[in-house]
């Protein structure tokens, strides 16, 4: 689904912060760290920050970016433009400087030694993020629900966006009437339904949420769109033509990539597409940010191309990688503008501490992309190669 900021982005370990400006004051360190980026404390610009209490500095250096997110949750501090503050801070590698806190050790710890996507842990992403109440995803997302990058190349806004994107799915695999076509991961049923809809395919989709299941089975109601409250590993339905995956990816962990792409194969026949749309880091790292693991997906694990390409070794020829990260930050930055327009509602229902949460992620993510940390693009994939060469669509 969605998008992730990558690696733990204020606490990258490499140099401990305690060695640089031992002996000043908490606020002195925190504002001498911050100024390596242009960011001031206090000051007019939209990416300063402004501090309420004094807490904020302590939390920060034992916490890092757990700490950053969590202080701004409640209410320790404000910027006017995180966008542009995330921008700054991750282009300038602030973790360089800051160095491994606490949480950030454990999370790496528990990675290394764990398989943190198993089956019986596939769930836990379903429970923190999208099981919650879908008033929240239509006060946030296009029409359909599309939980995942938008193709901004023709489109002028959101809903034209994913509908572009949609589309460009269905032209990438070559989708035909009566095909049968698996989505791994299908969310709301964004695809299943406009597969179904626009080009009258037999559609299945498994997601291990049910409200998303629940959703799209009233949503698609008597359009041959089907979904399957089901992991991954345990499809059992009808032998695809295609395979589409959009935004889940991202949780299957760098311990179950072969195990993956070794179902896709058996899920699909041997003439197909497979299209893997993905959000990947340019280096890899053993986590996701901290603070995002925590409250928005856990267990996440952004690949990089080269563990894709790895991982398929011997069961897909890579035909096509497009790389469109840039409209990820675009997509974001709609995604914040809806949401805001619905915001009182929002807090009204959810409360504020939630609203500035989801206003946090979301601009936290687009300045991971601004700044180019992290891309999001498409990968087709065919179990034998096309003959005479695949056609690029974009």
């Amino acid at each position: 689904m969605t998008d992730r900021v990558s690696a733990d982005s204020l606490t990258q370990p490499t140099l401990p912060f305690s060695r640089w400006r031992r002996g000043f004051s908490r606020s002195q360190r925190v504002a001498d760290l911050f100024q390596r980026a242009d960011i001031a404390i206090g000051g007019s610009r939209p990416w300063d920050i402004k501090v309420h209490r004094d807490r904020f500095y302590r939390r920060l250096l034992a916490g890092g970016s757990l700490a950053l997110g969590e202080s701004y949750m409640d209410g320790d501090w404000d910027c006017e433009a995180l966008d542009q503050f995330f921008d700054r801070v991750i282009a300038n590698s602030l973790g360089a400087t800051l160095g491994l806190t606490l949480p950030l050790a454990l999370l790496i710890l528990v990675s290394r030694l764990q398989n943190r996507q198993t089956v019986s842990r596939a769930t836990q992403a379903a429970d923190v993020h999208y099981d919650l109440p879908v008033d929240i995803f239509e006060a946030t997302f296009d029409r359909r629900l599309t939980g995942s990058c938008g193709y901004w190349a023709n489109a002028t806004t959101l809903d034209d966006a994913q509908d572009a994107k949609l589309d460009l799915v269905c032209r990438k695999i070559g989708l035909k009437e009566r095909d049968i076509v698996l989505d791994i991961g299908c969310g709301w049923g964004s695809f299943i339904g406009y597969a179904a809809e626009r080009y009258a395919a037999e559609c299945y989709g498994v997601t291990v949420s049910p409200v998303q299941v629940d959703y799209t089975k009233k949503r698609y109601a008597g359009l041959a769109a089907h979904p399957v409250l089901q992991d991954y590993r345990k499809y059992a339905g009808p032998k695809a033509n295609h395979l589409v995956s959009m935004g889940m990816f991202e949780h299957v962990g760098s311990k179950n990539y072969r195990t993956y792409f070794e179902c896709a194969r058996r899920y699909m026949k041997d003439d197909g597409l497979f299209l893997l749309h993905t959000i990947w880091e340019n280096e890899r790292y053993p986590t996701i940010d901290a603070w995002q693991d925590k409250y928005i997906f856990p267990n996440g694990d952004l690949p990089s191309v080269g563990q894709i390409t790895t991982a398929v070794e011997g069961l897909f020829v890579v035909e096509d990688v497009h790389n469109f990260g840039v409209f990820y930050d675009k997509t974001l930055m709609a995604w914040h503008e809806k949401f805001q327009t619905n915001r009182e509602e929002m807090a009204r229902k959810h409360g504020e501490r939630f609203c500035r949460m989801w206003h946090y992620y979301l601009l936290q993510s687009a300045g991971a992309f601004r700044c180019r940390h992290i891309s999001v693009g498409q990968f087709v994939l065919s179990p034998r190669g096309v003959r005479g060469g695949y056609q690029s669509v974009r």
